[in-house]
């Protein structure tokens, strides 16, 4: 796939660019001394659906286990998507919109059966994806995610790394294992990689290299909806955040 020819935003060694298969024409994201551009890709996901009707409440850790879902309207569903990926596009859609969105969404129990393989991808690497906005527990406040926060799901491999990039400062990322398990997405990271200006990158083990199986015992995600685009997931401590997906653009 062609890389974009705009300008791309500096993180560090590193370049993002958020793309939407389904957006007409390239974007400015929310830093405009800074710009990412979203840069249309060809597949998307169809959303798949479980025809049983249950009350649309928020789904507990039990819920997730035993894999109750819900049957939810496809255009009320598309629509609150929709404010996501408005959100993800123009950093400008009110925070009150989003979280209505996200309870939504966190309500609808979409099927997760292809979510894995859309999140990490059939194939080492896997995908990259960026942390637009985050919520607090039970969804009462929220707010964009002032970092460059990417998160790397490789399904083919189990892997899963976390970096947040701070531009000419530095980069810090987190790397390690995970496991699934109806929508579940546990892990334990492994190691730590730190990396201060031009300097080297410095990489520490946690110490977590054994052959345990991540578990709810470690922190995990429950996701709540994935396609090409965006990704919705609450989190151990109870907030629920969105990511888009993004690729990594050559220096």
């Amino acid at each position: 796939m062609a890389m974009n020819s705009h300008t791309a935003p500096t993180h560090a060694s590193l370049h993002f660019s958020s793309y939407f298969p389904n957006s007409p024409s390239l974007l400015p994201s929310f830093k405009p001394s800074n710009p990412l551009y979203f840069t249309p890709i060809i597949t998307t996901t169809a959303l798949k659906y479980h025809h049983r009707q249950t009350t649309l409440t928020r789904s507990t850790l039990d819920d997730i286990q035993r894999d109750q879902l819900s049957s939810t309207p496809l255009v009320e569903l598309e629509e609150n998507v929709k404010v996501l990926k408005n959100a993800a596009k123009t950093r400008k859609v009110p925070a009150k919109e989003i979280l209505s969105a996200l309870s939504f969404i966190e309500k609808a129990k979409v099927d997760p059966s292809g979510f894995l393989d859309t999140l990490g991808g059939k194939e080492s690497p896997g995908r990259t994806w960026m942390l637009i906005f985050t919520g607090k527990t039970k969804l009462d406040g929220g707010r964009y995610f002032p970092l460059t926060a990417i998160q790397r799901f490789d399904a083919s491999a189990k892997r899963i790394e976390n970096g947040v990039f701070l531009g000419p400062i530095g980069q810090l990322t987190f790397e390690g294992k995970f496991s699934w398990k109806n929508r579940i997405l546990s892990f334990i990271f492994e190691n730590i990689r730190i990396k201060v200006g031009p300097l080297k990158p410095i990489e520490i083990s946690l110490g977590q290299k054994d052959d345990r199986e991540p578990s709810t015992k470690d922190p995990f995600f429950i996701w709540f909806y994935v396609d090409e685009e965006i990704a919705v997931a609450r989190g151990r401590s109870g907030g629920t955040a969105f990511w888009c997906r993004c690729r990594q653009v050559d220096n």
